[in-house]
């Protein structure tokens, strides 16, 4: 259960090697110890995400998760709520993928669309049949601000993430009557291995800044947030600009 001052006991991490993911586990776990479970593809980088978080105190258990294989995500689920309930579940998966390869490469299109919408979705329902059960937790799911107006460099990463975020926040209505919260976190460019060696796009932010807004959006139960907070006036003019004009934008 979360606490008075919106402290979990256990956090569900979908995506158990996701830099910002982690950064969220750990922003949580600075105040209290908690019970964590990281559910990933078995490999070394599981491993040491496991020892990072086991250093802070924390119980740490680990699920195999793939995201291609969503016929396995309602056992996935199913496991990490058999210990107990689960406060926290991140959806923290998905990939960036080449833009220009994604829309002339069939393959490649739908292994992004599969990842970051399809598998997003998959887990989004079965967390919601479980938390509905227990009447208590919260998500918190990761989009992009790509998802709010997809420009032609990323436009299909653009149009997975603008899915997902439709999920989310339309599952943020449907979980409101059972006391179950949703935050849907839409970053900018984030500093991390997906991105490293790309240009940084203003108002660029870190893992730790985005855990930081998600932590404090779900102890004060918000159920959107833009990181840097300056991005939601950016992406609310971006939005309404004519498509002459948005097409001249730098991509």
């Amino acid at each position: 259960m979360i606490d008075a001052v919106g402290n979990p006991q256990s956090i569900l991490l979908l995506g158990g090697t996701s830099e910002i993911g982690l950064a969220i586990v750990e922003a949580f776990a600075t105040d209290r110890p908690m019970r964590v479970i990281l559910a990933a593809r078995p490999s070394e980088r599981l491993d040491a995400a496991k020892v990072r978080v086991e250093k802070l105190g924390c119980a740490v258990e680990t699920i195999d998760f793939d995201a291609r294989a969503v016929d396995t995500h309602a056992d996935v689920v199913r496991k990490a709520f058999a210990a107990g309930d689960v406060d926290v579940a991140v959806v923290a998966f998905g990939l960036l993928g080449d833009g220009e390869k994604a829309w002339t490469d069939v393959d490649a299109a739908v292994e992004l669309a599969t990842v970051n919408y399809t598998a997003a979705v998959s887990v989004g329902v079965a967390l919601a049949e479980r938390l509905r059960e227990q009447s208590h937790g919260a998500i918190v799911a990761l989009s992009s601000v790509a998802g709010e107006r997809p420009r032609r460099s990323n436009f299909v990463y653009g149009s997975t993430k603008a899915g997902l975020d439709a999920f989310y926040t339309g599952l943020t209505e449907a979980l409101r009557p059972h006391d179950v919260g949703v935050t849907v976190v839409r970053p900018g460019f984030v500093h991390t291995r997906m991105t490293e060696g790309m240009k940084p796009a203003p108002l660029s932010t870190t893992p730790e800044a985005v855990a930081a807004a998600a932590v404090d959006a779900v102890r004060n139960r918000r159920e959107q947030v833009w990181v840097p907070a300056p991005l939601r006036g950016v992406m609310s003019v971006l939005r309404h600009l004519p498509r002459p004009v948005f097409r001249r934008l730098p991509v």
